[in-house]
């Protein structure tokens, strides 16, 4: 049976008061051209990882251009999330994450989603010591 490939609410981190904690106490990982913040918390949600993307306005003025880097790294990380998932699943803890776009001028999907796996990839391994 193969999973269908969504991006449900349950999965989106909403909450101000977790995303400034995210900022204020989260650790961070770079791989470009996408920064990686992540904390882990005790929450008792039935998805192992709360997501939220965010591109910076003083780099990126017009709303169009950081709403179409925003849609690139969402398409790319519901496209690769389920190994990421399958791994985080075992654990007790849930991770809230933040990815951040940190490019200069707007990238191809390509690059974004090359940048966003390497990313997830190397929180796993940071994760799992």
């Amino acid at each position: 049976m193969s999973m269908r490939n969504t991006f449900n609410k349950s999965e989106r981190l909403c909450s101000m008061t977790e995303i400034e904690q995210l900022f204020a106490r989260g650790q961070t990982l770079f791989e470009f051209p996408v920064k990686v913040i992540y904390r882990l918390t005790d929450d008792d949600s039935k998805v192992p990882a709360k997501v939220v993307f965010a591109v910076p306005k003083r780099r990126f003025k017009h709303a169009v251009d950081r709403n179409l880097i925003r849609r690139r790294m969402r398409e790319a990380y519901r496209l690769n999330k389920h190994e990421f998932l399958e791994q985080l699943s075992g654990r007790q803890q849930t991770i809230s994450l933040m990815f951040l776009y940190a490019g200069q001028e707007i990238k191809d999907y390509q690059v974004i989603e090359k940048g966003l796996i390497k990313g997830m990839n190397k929180l796993l391994k940071k994760l799992a010591l």
